[in-house]
């Protein structure tokens, strides 16, 4: 994962930075996302203090320690420059919130109320801090001057020395949804991260723009793979090409996502936010960055792999998905997926940008089936009294008759489009609002509630109208999501047979039928929710909402997904695993 990154600097700090900034919608209060990530870091250095019974200094030098050896140097460098500062700034009656105001990072601007993560009792910083052998006091003054002249209040942590060029990079490959390395301008990729084959099927030739997942074949690839799906040549005995005698007459078929950070499988490890977990949380951070903390090889919609040994230290439960069901089904549909997932997403960005990088060929790649799954973002971040920002009925009709007009200049014909209803996020607070977030665990002193008032008094919160203690604006925010899901079932009702290219239907969400399905097997809703940000679905969840959806599709939209392949058989029997990575 070295390929873009062994030039930059990346501090624990700046990943945590980056899952707030991942969220962001609206303008910050208070310091923000910079105040939201000093508060993590000092409170998590605070306690692996406690637990290892040493200074905060050589708490954080343990943390850098943890980091793979790429950034651990730069975290160090980071360490050495506020070291000194933290020294000369703690006292006994500091906590976590109060170190981030006496640095800046935290303020409370006029008009608005202190936002505080923590109870406001004293950690007693002091009392431990000067057992530190670190030979830091040699830049105490140099750094205390430099702080002096360059720190002010409402600093960001991307004004930083040694941050500053892993900020400006990550936010030209996240606002970046085409694969990073694609030699032949296909929309595929042999590289994994960095929109590769994490988000849609791995490119087998990048020379040749002609020859990617979802491509009929060339020739009947009787000499070249021209779709990648690991079928090609002919059979010793008739001479005839495998790609005919095994696919021709099944019906192959893609899978794509047009969705939000819940189809892109948004997840935060919670050994990042856990003191007594941090050793085993960073090994894939590469890999999580050039991700944009997303897991789509493991989403319920594109999901083709199992988590690794590696994985499984960070992101725990099974592995379930559309496009797995679909190549089980027709083994000639392999690698062919598409994830279009983006954190953040909302009707409007998907008509405006987003669904440009959607690649399907109209004459010369095999239909398509599309979920426009947006579960969220439209009535997230909208301010709860007056639904400004919150996108409206009207708006989200022009928004997403304007995608389905998209969709039918690309799609090829006999195609298929799925428009997915909003969630009921009223079950985030309901499953969650009690427990301890994992910040808070050493002590128990941070609950989800806690946790989403500190958020939404920052202004950094995913979504305000959910994840809120004021059960008016949940229900208030529900309601006009209802309102939107009612707009996309109006739309797929009205316009069934309206496009050229595609059948259009509409399905509610189906978290609604996981959660029941979850139940009756005697678990909890709160093992379904990401425990980290207390907004997405987890793994578990992911794989429940495959096989929900899934079966679904078998009872109700049996046209989506073509019949079995007789020659699935056949196909293993010859090509094994066809060259891949499931």
């Amino acid at each position: 994962m070295e390929y873009h990154l062994q030039k930059s600097t990346v501090t624990i700090a700046f990943a945590i930075f980056l899952f707030v900034q991942s969220s962001l919608v609206s303008a910050d209060a208070n310091g923000g996302a910079s105040c939201a990530t000093c508060t993590v870091i000092v409170a998590l250095a605070e306690q692996t203090s406690v637990i290892h019974n040493e200074s905060i200094i050589h708490a954080l030098d343990r943390i850098c320690g943890y980091l793979p050896g790429t950034y651990q140097k730069a975290c160090k460098e980071f360490l050495d420059f506020f070291g000194p500062i933290l020294i000369d700034i703690l006292t006994e009656d500091d906590t976590a919130d109060t170190v981030c105001h006496k640095l800046g990072f935290c303020f409370t601007q006029s008009g608005k109320q202190e936002c505080r993560l923590f109870p406001k009792k004293a950690y007693g910083f002091k009392s431990r801090k000067l057992r530190s052998t670190r030979d830091l006091v040699v830049n105490m003054e140099k750094n205390k001057a430099y702080f002096k002249n360059t720190m002010k209040i409402g600093i960001k942590f991307c004004d930083l020395p040694g941050i500053k060029e892993i900020c400006d990079w990550i936010n030209a490959v996240f606002d970046n949804h085409d694969p990073g390395v694609d030699l032949d301008s296909d929309r595929f990729s042999p590289y994994e991260t960095l929109r590769g084959y994490s988000w849609r099927g791995k490119d087998c030739d990048d020379a040749n723009s002609e020859v990617h997942p979802g491509a009929k074949p060339i020739d009947s690839d009787m000499v070249i793979d021209s779709n990648c799906n690991g079928i090609k040549g002919k059979d010793p005995v008739t001479g005839d090409a495998y790609e005919d005698l095994l696919c021709s007459n099944t019906e192959p078929r893609g899978i794509a996502l047009l969705g939000d950070s819940i189809g892109a499988h948004f997840h935060l490890p919670r050994e990042w936010f856990n003191s007594s977990e941090l050793s085993l949380a960073f090994e894939l951070l590469p890999f999580i960055l050039e991700n944009e903390f997303d897991w789509p090889e493991l989403s319920s919609t594109t999901g083709f792999m199992n988590a690794t040994d590696s994985m499984q230290h960070v992101i725990h439960g099974p592995t379930d998905s559309l496009y797995y069901r679909l190549w089980q089904r027709n083994h000639c549909n392999f690698r062919d997926f598409q994830n279009m997932g983006v954190n953040g997403a909302r009707s409007g960005s998907m008509a405006e940008t987003i669904e440009n990088s959607l690649f399907r060929n109209s004459s010369t790649d095999y239909p398509l089936i599309v979920f426009y799954a947006l579960v969220g973002n439209d009535v997230c971040n909208g301010h709860p009294d007056t639904f400004a920002d919150m996108t409206t009925p009207k708006e989200m009709r022009k928004n997403v008759m304007a995608t389905l007009d998209f969709l039918d200049g690309r799609l090829p014909a006999n195609s298929h489009v799925m428009l997915v209803g909003l969630a009921d996020g009223r079950l985030l607070y309901e499953g969650l609002s009690n427990r301890t977030h994992p910040v808070g665990s050493l002590r128990n002193d941070v609950t989800y509630a806690e946790f989403y008032d500190y958020f939404n008094c920052l202004q950094i919160s995913p979504c305000t109208g959910w994840m809120n203690t004021n059960s008016t604006v949940r229900e208030m925010t529900t309601l006009r999501a209802e309102e939107l899901s009612a707009v996309l079932k109006d739309v797929a009702d009205k316009n069934k047979n309206t496009y050229k290219n595609f059948e259009l239907y509409y399905s509610d969400n189906p978290i609604s039928q996981a959660l029941d399905q979850w139940k009756k097997q005697g678990g909890e809703l709160w093992q379904l929710l990401e425990p980290v940000d207390g907004f997405h679905t987890n793994q578990q969840a992911n794989a429940l909402l495959a096989d929900v959806t899934w079966k679904n599709l078998e009872q109700l939209y049996p046209s989506f997904i073509g019949n079995v392949n007789p020659n699935n058989d056949k196909i293993t029997q010859i090509f094994g695993n066809q060259g891949g990575y499931l």
